[in-house]
């Protein structure tokens, strides 16, 4: 993974030390498991959990294992030779009836299971950070665009209540991605029990807080690894809707919000004048890679028959690369919402940059309401608002509505007026807050 976009918390989760930590305990446990039914010699079992409890490990020492995998060319039987060194000669007894893939794709879904922790905890501190700027601007107006043109009036706190809404549900998509990857498979050669018990299985699980794989194969079935990695590239994917809605913001002609400017920042090695939208230009790059993990991990379901290890190479990227690019990608975000810089006067002129287009479906309304059809309301409107458009809201469409006698017979100069009124684009801003924040927002 690139250091550049790698936060300590994340990285420590696909480290050697804590995998290796990891097999050592999905060993431990199942011995455990084994002494008490008699599978193993029951003091034998003690004292390797004794041994894990002591932490007879202690350092565990990455270069002596990468030494023997060199011989071996077996990652599993390297880490056990070493870790064999450290006991007696109950050291036979690991692995009893257990097959490699036990232990990797078990210590795959307790490494998935910290890493979707963390991420929600990434997606806590955004939603936080998202709610308080989306209350602050709750009335704020501003234009809504449609196909990146002025539409009808909306409020800024809208635009986040919006993106707040997302990020709520996708928390709820990684909780049950995270659920449903970590599951646990001691299930021995091609997943059928005939040298380890089910009994076993569901001890280890429980011990490391995981659920026993209904049926392994051997190995655990990777639609539920598929399932974890489109929900990241589907959270990603939120994280480049609000980037790329902050960088459209950011545009000088349009300057309703941009990125916080440092003290001593520098956005242009050429014109000392530049404050680029940077980290949102960046977020939406990482948005990109994360998605693409998406696509191998579906790749990855159909192995051959009860296995194979084509799949093996793709975690070995896929694990750490999505999770530690989500990872920095979210907290970047909580970063960028917390600092954005808003501009509520800018909004306004841009609110009034069209001589009033943005009021054109209240007239169209009003006239149908007053007895035409919509066809000619529809066409009354449009012929005037052409004319604002053309003029570059030079002209008002306000004035030009109330010069055109087939509008202004049908329409009162004052009820007009009244439907050129802002707020009434506003009214039901709290019923939306309500739904997304709860009332008591």
């Amino acid at each position: 993974m690139v250091p550049r976009y790698s936060r300590p918390e994340m990285s420590a989760i696909w480290s050697a030390e804590n995998r290796y930590r990891i097999w050592w305990q999905i060993e431990v446990f199942a011995a455990e498991a084994m002494g008490k039914i008699g599978m193993i010699p029951a003091d034998d079992a003690a004292t390797i959990r004794a041994a894990y409890d002591s932490d007879v490990l202690g350092h565990i020492d990455i270069d002596a294992i990468d030494r023997i995998e060199a011989v071996t060319k077996h990652d599993v039987i390297a880490f056990l030779t070493w870790a064999g060194e450290k006991l007696g000669p109950e050291k036979r007894w690991l692995h009893q009836g257990m097959t490699s893939s036990d232990v990797l794709d078990t210590a795959l879904a307790v490494q998935l299971k910290q890493a979707a922790e963390l991420l929600i905890t990434d997606i806590d501190a955004l939603l936080v950070v998202l709610k308080r700027r989306a209350q602050e601007h709750k009335l704020t107006p501003t234009i809504g665009r449609s196909h990146g043109i002025h539409a009808e009036p909306t409020t800024f706190g809208l635009k986040l209540a919006q993106a707040y809404a997302e990020f709520a549900r996708n928390r709820e998509r990684l909780i049950a991605a995270r659920d449903d990857v970590a599951t646990c498979a001691i299930s021995g050669a091609v997943g059928t029990f005939a040298n380890v018990p089910p009994s076993v299985e569901e001890h280890v699980a429980a011990a490391l807080g995981l659920t026993a794989e209904p049926v392994s194969t051997q190995v655990i079935p990777r639609d539920r690894h598929a399932m974890f990695f489109a929900t990241l590239g589907v959270i990603a994917s939120s994280i480049e809707r609000l980037a790329t809605e902050i960088r459209h913001l950011q545009r000088t002609e349009v300057l309703e919000a941009e990125e916080y400017f440092s003290p001593g920042q520098k956005g242009s090695s050429a014109m000392p004048h530049k404050r680029n939208p940077v980290l949102t230009e960046n977020l939406t790059g990482l948005a990109r890679m994360i998605r693409s993990y998406a696509l191998p991990a579906m790749e990855n379901v159909a192995l051959w028959h009860e296995r194979d290890i084509s799949h093996s190479s793709v975690e070995r990227f896929i694990g750490p690369d999505a999770t530690i690019t989500l990872d920095f990608a979210l907290a970047r975000l909580t970063g960028v919402v917390d600092k954005l810089l808003i501009y509520p006067e800018r909004m306004q002129k841009n609110l009034d940059r069209m001589g009033g287009l943005i009021h054109s479906q209240r007239v169209l309304l009003a006239l149908t309401q007053a007895g035409l059809s919509r066809e000619e309301s529809y066409a009354l409107v449009q012929r005037n608002a052409m004319k604002v458009w053309e003029s570059d809201g030079k002209l008002s469409l306000l004035d030009l509505l109330k010069d055109d006698l087939d509008v202004s017979q049908r329409l009162p100069h004052d009820q007009l007026e009244q439907l050129f009124n802002l707020d009434y684009h506003l009214k039901h801003v709290d019923a939306v807050f309500d739904r997304v924040f709860g009332p008591a927002a």
